[in-house]
């Protein structure tokens, strides 16, 4: 009887104890505070690739643009500092999920993919997915359907390719940056190429590095840019809220001019 009554409060001590370990343990991602978080740590690390006139490098190795500007602008609302660390585009979600940064922003378009796997801003730029290729072919290709068998570069797993693949396109070059997918088409490696928009009208024609290439009159589709934070983070509401006093104090639009993208902002309250 002594046994079976010791084994008894024995199996009710170790619950006790189970009880005890679980209550302590930290709170689930889903309820920390990413905002304190990067308080805390001291900076604000923005996952980004080379792409003009959102992100790139100036003639200083110093990462410059409309979404670089602004995430500095928000890193001094935090009251920490920014940095830049450029990804490979298709791994996005990923690097966001493991910590590697701590929002996604470099003209970022809001598509199922992330709203699915992320949390998105409210949109601040509206953009499109237009075809790029040397002026002297430009007039023979109109449609979607006449580039359809043309080797077409594309930046791997950006709305670009999305865009390539819901098009038809059967023949895609992946290369890692829109930078690249440019380069291909100068080089005739590739007959044309898929890209955003803003980038297009900040990158190619007279006085650029490549005055050979134009935007032709196919547009794939129309999008919304918003910066990529973590799924459930209070980021996202801090973001937005920068977003509006920028706005309204006209740090916004003076950047958008600055960079070119004046016509492509969307308007924050």
């Amino acid at each position: 009887m002594m046994k079976k009554t010791l084994a008894l409060l024995l199996a009710a001590l170790m619950m006790c104890l189970a009880f005890a370990a679980c209550s302590s343990e930290p709170a689930s991602s889903g309820t920390e505070s990413d905002v304190e978080y990067i308080k805390e740590k001291g900076t604000l690390v923005v996952g980004i690739t080379n792409f003009a006139p959102m992100d790139y490098l100036d003639e200083n190795g110093e990462w410059i643009g409309f979404d670089a500007d602004m995430a500095r602008k928000v890193a001094e609302a935090l009251g920490v500092e920014v940095e830049f660390i450029e990804i490979e585009w298709g791994n996005k979600l990923i690097e966001l999920e493991n910590k590697s940064v701590d929002c996604l922003w470099n003209g970022m378009t809001i598509t199922d993919e992330i709203t699915n796997g992320a949390a998105a801003t409210n949109p601040y730029a509206k953009n499109a997915q237009v075809v790029v290729m040397t002026a002297e072919n430009a007039a023979n290709y109109t449609t979607a359907e006449s580039v359809a068998e043309l080797f077409v570069a594309v930046e791997s797993g950006s709305a670009g390719e999305a865009a390539a693949n819901d098009a038809g396109f059967a023949n895609l070059n992946s290369v890692t940056s829109q930078a690249d997918a440019l380069m291909e088409v100068a080089a005739g490696t590739s007959d044309a190429c898929v890209i955003d928009l803003l980038m297009a009208g900040a990158m190619i024609g007279e006085g650029t590095s490549y005055p050979d290439l134009v935007i032709t009159e196919i547009e794939l589709t129309e999008e919304d840019y918003g910066v990529g934070c973590r799924k459930g983070s209070d980021l996202v509401d801090f973001i937005n809220e920068q977003f509006v006093t920028l706005y309204e104090d006209g740090t916004m639009m003076e950047l958008a001019e600055e960079y070119g993208i004046a016509a492509n902002i969307v308007p924050q309250s």
